[in-house]
């Protein structure tokens, strides 16, 4: 089996990390990743806003936190140091499918460097609200844009989970 293929089977969405901080490189090449994820008409109208410092992530964390309903203080990214979120041009009719495939490749790159990571939702309802789409304008990004979602990144604290058992009647072939 190619390394590819090994990676798309292994990977699995992880929910424990240490608080190290990955090396820059690798944070780099899983953002490198994604840029050369597939997209629509060859657009590229996904951008990735990496966040390591943790004042941010914890404030991003918070407002997940609320959007999702869970008690304050809660942390929806699992301690993961490193939150890369995925947005899109908002009137791009591929946005969530090429954000899509965006996040897909960041997953697949973070594994292959022994990093583990999990898709976190609620960065549409996040960058609806005028204090994130402030926050956007602050760090120099223009236009309108809607969240696709974030990747919690990180090394791994504990067991790579099992994969669970593929269901049966998933596939049809037309020969």
């Amino acid at each position: 089996m190619n390394d590819i293929i090994r990676a798309m089977e292994e990977r699995r969405s992880i929910r424990n990390f240490k608080k190290e901080l990955p090396a820059k490189k690798d944070m780099e090449q899983i953002i490198e990743a994604g840029l050369f994820a597939a997209n629509g008409m060859g657009r590229q109208a996904v951008i990735t806003v990496a966040v390591t410092d943790r004042k941010v992530r914890d404030k991003i964390s918070a407002a997940n936190c609320k959007i999702g309903g869970w008690e304050e203080g809660y942390d929806p990214f699992y301690g993961a140091p490193v939150i890369f979120i995925v947005l899109a041009e908002q009137n791009w009719a591929n946005r969530v499918y090429d954000g899509s495939l965006v996040l897909g490749n960041m997953m697949l790159a973070a594994h292959s460097l022994g990093l583990g990571s999990i898709w976190i939702h609620r960065a549409k309802e996040e960058f609806e609200t005028q204090e994130w789409k402030k926050f956007l304008s602050d760090i120099g990004v223009d236009g309108e844009w809607e969240g696709i979602g974030h990747l919690a990144v990180g090394y791994i604290d504990g067991a790579i989970p099992e994969a669970a058992v593929r269901k049966d009647g998933r596939v049809f072939w037309v020969e």
